[in-house]
């Protein structure tokens, strides 16, 4: 937590109010914008919304702590993706030694949504070609084609600029590494 010579007079008062907070019903908490209007309105305090948000995401957790309040460690699996219907595609470097020799590569990767099942191919190549048959190779290994969206994290391999305001792309000539970048 970064120090803050504007937030200390109100230190105390944002504790109390956090305090306070640990046995009101959860609709009547203080958020974030409720202590900052009022310090505003109360103590006439001239602060900037993310100062007091540093300052309240730190103490919240240390109050309910000392008080014994503090919630259980725990997390949520949440699947909202059908099986079978959402993948992700990335496309990166990858640095392998090939025959003794340190060689770049380019890893296509595949992973369905829902089960987390991955499909990894390696090539020498991060034209289009090597892509495509990428793609190819998924889907033959996978058994079938994703029946929703497939969505892309990195396109530089397949695509070497993208038109702005536009639908175009211009793609690179096989075999050559391009950034994908916005014309302006």
């Amino acid at each position: 937590m970064r120090p803050s010579p504007r937030l200390d007079p109100f230190k105390e008062t944002i504790d109390e109010w956090l305090l306070g907070d640990l046995e009101a019903p959860p609709k009547q908490r203080h958020t974030v914008q409720r202590i900052l209007n009022g310090l505003r309105q109360e103590c006439g305090a001239e602060i900037a919304y993310t100062t007091v948000w540093d300052y309240v995401s730190h103490r919240r957790r240390e109050i309910a702590e000392a008080a014994g309040a503090a919630p259980a460690a725990g997390f949520v699996i949440i699947r909202h993706h059908q099986p079978g219907t959402d993948a992700e595609v990335d496309f990166g470097e990858a640095w392998v030694d090939l025959a003794g020799e340190r060689t770049k590569c380019f890893v296509f990767a595949l992973r369905l949504a829902y089960s987390g099942k991955a499909v990894h191919r390696i090539t020498t190549s991060c034209g289009q070609e090597a892509f495509l048959h990428g793609h190819v190779h998924a889907f033959r290994t996978l058994g079938g084609v994703p029946g929703g969206h497939i969505r892309y994290d990195n396109l530089s391999p397949a695509i070497s600029r993208v038109i702005h305001k536009s639908r175009s792309r211009d793609e690179p000539p096989p075999g050559v590494r391009s950034s994908a970048s916005t014309t302006r």
